[in-house]
């Protein structure tokens, strides 16, 4: 069956790469330029509130000061900067709106002396979908006492891109850079009364991507919380200007950031962050708090996108229940069933090494495997393959070639312990072995313990088994003299101990990726061969008297 999926998302492959090659020449010729040209809007219908830019962007990207930029040489000085830090105009939100007005018409109309026809670098629809949200955003100053001339080759400018967008979206796989287009789109037809056509058209492809891309409950069908974050920001933004523009906002379009804002509520780290779960990274998500402040969550399971979260006070721990998502959603999926995250009073403790994407291919790669979760890995190999193929990687991302199931899934909040227990079978085929887990928080005595079990199914199968415990690469861990202890370090006053019975330990050198480069880590491992018996491990975490 996977054979045929793979020779099913090649064909598909094959047919977008043609597309995409014969796009490009179309793209580069005068006629389709031509017929980006349509109808230029006479006037502004609606000035969007600017500050509403902040929901989608806290920007970080130049660092520059813009009362000393002089506009005429902004882009010979900028030419070598990243294209989507400089050409998608994010950093319209650093301006001072009451006096950079004559400066930032200067930089538009040089950039539009050069780039209103189409160009690969600068016409990427991720880069292209936020220049025109950020011009539209800052339209009035944009706009204010400019020429006639200026308003109606800026005004077409926005026109032409959009229409490109809506001329390309159906051959938009990413949804990440989809969403990112109908925003665009619908933004458009909110401000220009003669394409007002386009809201429509963009809020129709919104409530399909909405139902193709999340669960009943609103979290990605990708299980990627940084995909939860970046969806929610975009769905967010686009209420509020249609709010801002006293339209009627669609009931799907409440509905969704409910349970977006829900998903966001239950998987929130004590440090204002997220998870490092299926391709997530370490950053605040500071745009949303404010929509989180009242926000009473309607979960009543701890369980949501395969996530299941103990929380006790300021103690949290997340672990991975679920099997991986489809291969069209597991771009960003990292192999690690039973995995966990835990935080003991509001300190992350163990970790998954985060998503690697932002560093390099390889970083990216690495980071996807097993090895680098907080679970078991046998005989060094990832629980799951990556495609390999060039073409599909290269339309799909990186996706994975093969599954497993979870099973026996139970959870427990009674007499002091709250927990869960869960297994899967992604070993079986292949090592002839599953693994199941059980953790457990303690209130009463305030510590972790768990339970885990190798279970042989096959005999003849020698097996070299290791359990990882990624350490926070903000804390020390050494070894203790006994062997089958380790001493994790919080501050000079404050440590745990971190113990397994009857089995020695060993503390390995491990990297860190959630961050925007790699950072050396530590972590905590049990290992070891088996053959044809059953392995049980009993270990805890407690603070050090």
């Amino acid at each position: 069956m996977s054979g045929l999926k793979s020779v099913y998302f090649y064909l598909i492959a094959c047919q977008i790469t043609l597309i995409k090659f014969f796009k490009k020449i179309y793209f580069s010729s005068k006629n389709y330029n031509k017929s980006l040209e349509t109808k230029t809007p006479k006037q502004v219908y609606y000035n969007p509130n600017p500050f509403l830019l902040s929901i989608i962007t806290s920007y970080s990207g130049l660092s520059f000061k813009f009362s000393e930029i002089d506009p005429n040489v902004f882009w010979l000085k900028n030419k070598k900067k990243d294209a989507v830090q400089i050409h998608n105009f994010f950093w319209l939100s650093l301006v001072d709106r009451k006096t950079d007005h004559a400066k930032i018409k200067k930089i538009i109309y040089i950039w539009m002396l050069k780039n209103s026809k189409y160009k690969k670098k600068v016409w990427e629809t991720s880069t292209l979908s936020a220049r025109v949200i950020s011009w539209i955003l800052n339209i009035d100053i944009i706009l204010d006492n400019s020429t006639f001339e200026f308003k109606k080759n800026f005004l077409s400018c926005i026109i032409s891109q959009t229409n490109h967008l809506k001329k390309n979206i159906k051959f938009e796989k990413d949804l990440s850079k989809k969403i990112e287009i109908l925003t665009a789109i619908i933004l458009t037809g909110l401000v220009f009364q003669e394409y007002e056509e386009n809201f429509n058209i963009g809020i129709k492809e919104l409530k399909i991507l909405i139902k193709d891309f999340f669960d009943d409950n609103g979290f990605p069908l990708s299980r990627n919380p940084n995909d939860l974050f970046f969806f929610s920001k975009y769905l967010l933004f686009c209420k509020e200007v249609i709010k801002d523009s006293q339209k009627f906002v669609p009931e799907f379009l409440e509905d969704i950031i409910e349970k977006n804002l829900n998903c966001i509520h239950f998987i929130k780290t004590p440090d204002n962050q997220l998870p490092l779960f299926n391709g997530a990274t370490s950053f605040k998500i500071n745009q949303i708090n404010k929509y989180l402040e009242n926000f009473r969550s309607s979960n009543k399971n701890n369980n949501l996108g395969g996530l299941f979260r103990i929380k006790y006070k300021k103690n949290f721990l997340f672990i991975d229940i679920d099997k991986p998502p489809k291969k069209k959603f597991s771009k960003s999926y990292q192999s690690g069933p039973l995995s966990f995250e835990y935080f003991l009073d509001g300190i992350k403790i163990i970790t998954n090494s985060g998503f690697g994407n932002h560093i390099s291919k390889k970083a990216e790669l690495l980071s996807r495997l097993t090895a680098c979760q907080s679970t078991l890995s046998i005989n060094d190999t990832s629980i799951t393959k990556f495609e390999k193929n060039e073409m599909i990687n290269n339309i799909f991302g990186n996706s994975i070639q093969n599954s497993f199931k979870t099973f026996d899934f139970s959870s427990k909040n009674e007499n002091g312990l709250i927990g869960c227990s869960a297994s899967n079978n992604g070993y079986e085929k292949n090592f002839g072995c599953t693994h199941k887990r059980e953790v457990y928080f303690d209130t009463e005595n305030n510590y972790l313990k768990g339970t885990d079990y190798i279970f042989k199914t096959k005999d003849g199968y020698p097996i070299r088994y290791a359990f990882r415990f990624h350490i926070n690469p903000d804390l020390n861990v050494v070894k203790t003299m006994s062997g089958n202890s380790a001493l994790i370090q919080i501050s000079k006053n404050k440590s745990l101990l971190f113990s397994v019975n009857n089995e020695n330990l060993e503390i390995e050198k491990s990297i860190f990726f959630g961050e925007k480069k790699i950072i050396d880590s530590s972590c905590i491992t049990i290992s070891g061969n088996l053959v044809n018996k059953n392995k049980i491990f009993n270990w805890e975490i407690r603070k050090n008297i």
